[in-house]
């Protein structure tokens, strides 16, 4: 198996890493490229056999099933200016979510699918999302999401859910993150603890936290009410987080779907095929 990646940006790198970690894809199989060649260079010294070529078009001639991690508006020129050797039995698989895999099947002659991972594959956990298009087999669906299932849990989604979803397993550790800081900032701005002490608690629970998840020993609800006694010291700050936070993840959701519908306006006029309101 030859897989090329296109783009060793954050996610470029984080899949090639992810790949070789799990060994389901040994460096020398893959073919790389990205438009300041250094940074897919410095992956070939990092791990020795890695291909470094000078162009997407040299991906193409020498993968078969391709991951494009480019942005959004760059996809479209670089399918173009790849386009006599892009074959029928190539797979074309996009990482971003504005564009639509029916859209990325327009302008290709083979089939096409969308994978938008996350930042928690690098632990070989997490999801996956993915979407196929009309031209993938079962066949292709197949390798494809075995291929993924070593890195993560792969989660089939439809394009109508594709901004929430990616919200949530995508996006979500970054939001996590910051509600982390702000607990601990408060922490240490309220008390005599210091940043290094609570960071380490903190940290240490998460990481608990995701285990009994993990062995399903707790659902989120189950879990809130074990550590909840009645009349103590949890439910009062569980009174603060209902009373204070209100609609803040709706205004969430809301906003970054505006942004999404704000990227579908810059991506879709080149693309034949619009996305339906």
């Amino acid at each position: 198996m030859t897989i090329g990646v296109i783009g060793t940006g954050n996610m470029g790198t984080l899949l090639i890493e992810s790949f070789i970690r799990s060994k389901a894809i040994q460096p020398s199989e893959f073919v790389i490229t990205n438009r300041t060649l250094s940074k897919a260079e410095s992956l070939s010294k990092k791990y020795e056999g890695i291909q470094v070529v000078p162009s997407a078009k040299s991906v193409f001639k020498e993968a078969k099933t391709i991951f494009i991690c480019v942005k959004p508006l760059s996809i479209y020129p670089l399918l173009k200016e790849a386009n006599d050797v892009i074959e029928h039995n190539h797979l074309v698989i996009s990482i971003t979510s504005p564009i639509r895999v029916e859209q990325l099947e327009s302008s290709l002659p083979c089939p096409a699918a969308r994978v938008i991972p996350s930042i928690v594959n690098q632990t070989l956990s997490g999801s996956t999302l993915l979407t196929f298009g009309e031209r993938c087999t079962e066949e292709v669906k197949t390798s494809l999401t075995q291929l993924l299932q070593s890195i993560s849990n792969p989660i089939e989604i439809e394009e109508e859910i594709t901004r929430v979803s990616s919200d949530l397993s995508s996006c979500g550790p970054a939001f996590l993150s910051y509600l982390f800081e702000r607990m601990i900032s408060a922490a240490v701005s309220t008390t005599e603890i210091t940043e290094e002490k609570a960071t380490q608690l903190l940290t240490d629970m998460v990481i608990g936290v995701g285990k009994l998840f993990e062995e399903k020993t707790y659902t989120l609800d189950t879990l809130k009410k074990k550590v909840m006694v009645k009349g103590g010291v949890t439910g009062v700050g569980i009174q603060i987080l209902e009373d204070e936070l209100g609609e803040v993840f709706e205004h969430l959701f809301k906003a970054t779907q505006m942004k999404f519908v704000e990227d579908h306006k810059e991506v879709d006029p080149q693309y034949s095929i619009k996305p339906s309101s």
